[in-house]
């Protein structure tokens, strides 16, 4: 079924030239025309699809179900199943291949572009010919900020006050400490590169933890914008993502909660994603990975320690989610909540790296996990359950790598309470989404030239209708490929892997492969993810 572009009443205000008012004291804007939207993007860093509350998780995220209960989900959601691919795609508009990021960032300093690097789809920094939600929202009025990771770019001029943004604090590289400290993974002597606008920094180590931090320089950031103009934040934090990093009194609210293992916690949310009507109760739960760890195996030091790596996973989770909780506080002092789309999203499935148990990543932080002195990962077993009802992991394009837990709030613009809706939905499509409700189109071109055409839809009809509109969608990730076409799902496990058919509208768990039976239908998906390969030079074609 079709949508009409309808933009209503709440888009009526939305000519170049209108302002997105925040309200004074008072709660009355100087003007009584219903103005543009303010935009808030929150993104969560590996977070899995059923982590959060209200997707059937049992960590304490009142916050993010508040805004649920009084919005939309977004069950059919998808991202680019990696941290760097979602991240360009998100910002652009495109395809990951589309916008140079097809496999992860270029690591080459911070000074400026070497000029023996590659160009293209796998290049590693976004691509000159393309143009990001703050470059396209600017000229239409709006002020831009992004307060947390960016992971885009990591020399000029591929920073985010060099691509649109006016204001900048975070990492400009990727997962870091989460208390200050700048050192890598695997690597004491090299650091990652922290910024405040266009210059690099180095934070602080006492009384600093990055979700805090991000969440500070966000609202400073609104706290300092004219009320004569809409604003786009886009709050980017680095949590859950690996390290293991947490406030001792918010791990101790979960020490103990774990200790019946993954394989209960992904019977319990399986039951509870039914419920709450997340998923349909004909997809069958997927089979336990089969490379998680046998929990009845481990000796009862081992499943301490396990318990205590979930405990921190989920203090992270409950601290990102009071974080958006005081954002929401200040869009409210603001007076401008009620006239803001707020959207919140994962940027891939939940991380499997570095074996069923997790490991220390660096072996010279011999600390309690979950501190400073710590560099620990939970593990492929703990990510399993991140990710039910699903198969796989970040990476993968199977629906555990790639299925994003979408939230969209906005009191004066989507009718709807609590409601989930049904559409088909990528990254790809919120730049599309932006444009539309700011009023504005994407240029057609920069400095570089000629700027590539938009692949995604608008997802402005889904707020004030259910109706849904059939999509084809498409991935490719060091050889992970798939091609979503309407119900039926094409994908394949790696460069040399069978491609595997599933009918995700009977079957999203991706368990009973249709490839045998159905050949043709299998070839003609096939011929179209060639043909979308091709297109935006995805290796495989």
């Amino acid at each position: 079924m079709t949508h009409s572009l309808t933009r209503r009443g709440f888009l009526q205000a939305a000519a170049v030239g209108s302002a997105g008012l925040c309200l004074g004291p008072s709660g009355h804007t100087d003007t009584a025309v219903r103005t543009r939207p303010n935009i808030v993007l929150i993104m969560a860093d590996d977070l899995g699809f059923s982590d959060i509350g209200c997707y059937g998780g049992e960590i304490q995220t009142p916050n993010l179900d508040a805004l649920a209960a009084d919005g939309l989900r977004f069950p059919r959601f998808y991202n680019a199943a990696r941290c760097c691919p979602t991240r360009a795609s998100l910002l652009t508009g495109l395809y990951p291949h589309q916008a140079g990021m097809g496999r992860m960032v270029t690591h080459a300093g911070v000074s400026e572009k070497p000029k023996d690097l590659d160009r293209g789809p796998y290049q590693g920094y976004l691509a000159d010919n393309t143009v990001t939600i703050a470059e396209a929202l600017r000229p239409a009025g709006y002020r831009c900020y992004l307060s947390g990771k960016w992971h885009v770019g990591e020399f000029h001029p591929y920073w985010p006050v060099d691509r649109g943004f006016e204001r900048f604090y975070g990492i400009i590289s990727g997962g870091m400490n989460y208390f200050g400290d700048l050192k890598r993974d695997k690597a004491p002597d090299a650091r990652r590169t922290f910024a405040e606008d266009n210059q690099s920094i180095t934070p602080p180590t006492e009384g600093f933890y990055t979700t805090d931090a991000f969440t500070d320089q966000a609202i400073a950031m609104l706290e300092t914008h004219p009320k004569d103009a809409p604003f786009f934040l886009y709050l980017a934090y680095n949590a859950p993502h690996w390290p293991l990093h947490a406030h001792p009194e918010d791990i101790a609210r979960y020490r103990g909660r774990y200790r019946d293992g993954w394989a209960a916690l992904r019977a319990q949310r399986y039951e509870r994603m039914k419920e709450i009507g997340i998923i349909d109760p004909a997809w069958a739960l997927s089979p336990p990975d089969p490379e998680a760890a046998d929990w009845e195996a481990l000796d009862d030091a081992k499943r301490d320690e396990m318990d205590l790596k979930m405990a921190v996973y989920a203090a992270q989770v409950d601290c990102m989610d009071r974080n958006i909780g005081r954002l929401v506080g200040q869009l409210k002092q603001m007076g401008c909540f009620e006239n803001t789309l707020v959207l919140f999203l994962s940027d891939n499935g939940a991380c499997h790296e570095t074996g069923a148990l997790g490991k220390n990543h660096r072996p010279d932080l011999t600390g309690p996990i979950g501190s400073i002195d710590s560099f620990h990962s939970y593990g492929r077993s703990w990510s399993n359950a991140s990710n039910t009802p699903f198969r796989l992991h970040k990476h993968w394009a199977h629906e555990g790598g790639c299925a994003s837990p979408l939230i969209a709030h906005w009191p004066e613009g989507i009718a709807a309470r609590g409601t989930l809706h049904a559409q088909v939905g990528h990254v790809i499509d919120l730049l599309p989404t932006f444009l539309d409700l700011a009023g504005a189109s994407c240029p057609s071109e920069n400095a570089h030239g000629p700027v590539q055409p938009l692949p995604g839809i608008s997802l402005a009809p889904c707020f004030v209708s259910e109706e849904t509109r059939e999509r084809e969608l498409y991935w490719e990730h060091f050889g992970n490929r798939a091609a979503r076409i309407g119900d039926w799902k094409l994908v394949a496990n790696g460069k040399k892997g069978p491609w595997e058919l599933y009918n995700l509208a009977e079957d999203r768990t991706e368990l009973k492969n249709r490839v045998k039976d159905l050949p043709d239908k299998a070839a003609a998906l096939e011929k179209q993810w060639q043909a979308w390969a091709r297109h935006v030079g995805a290796e495989g074609a």
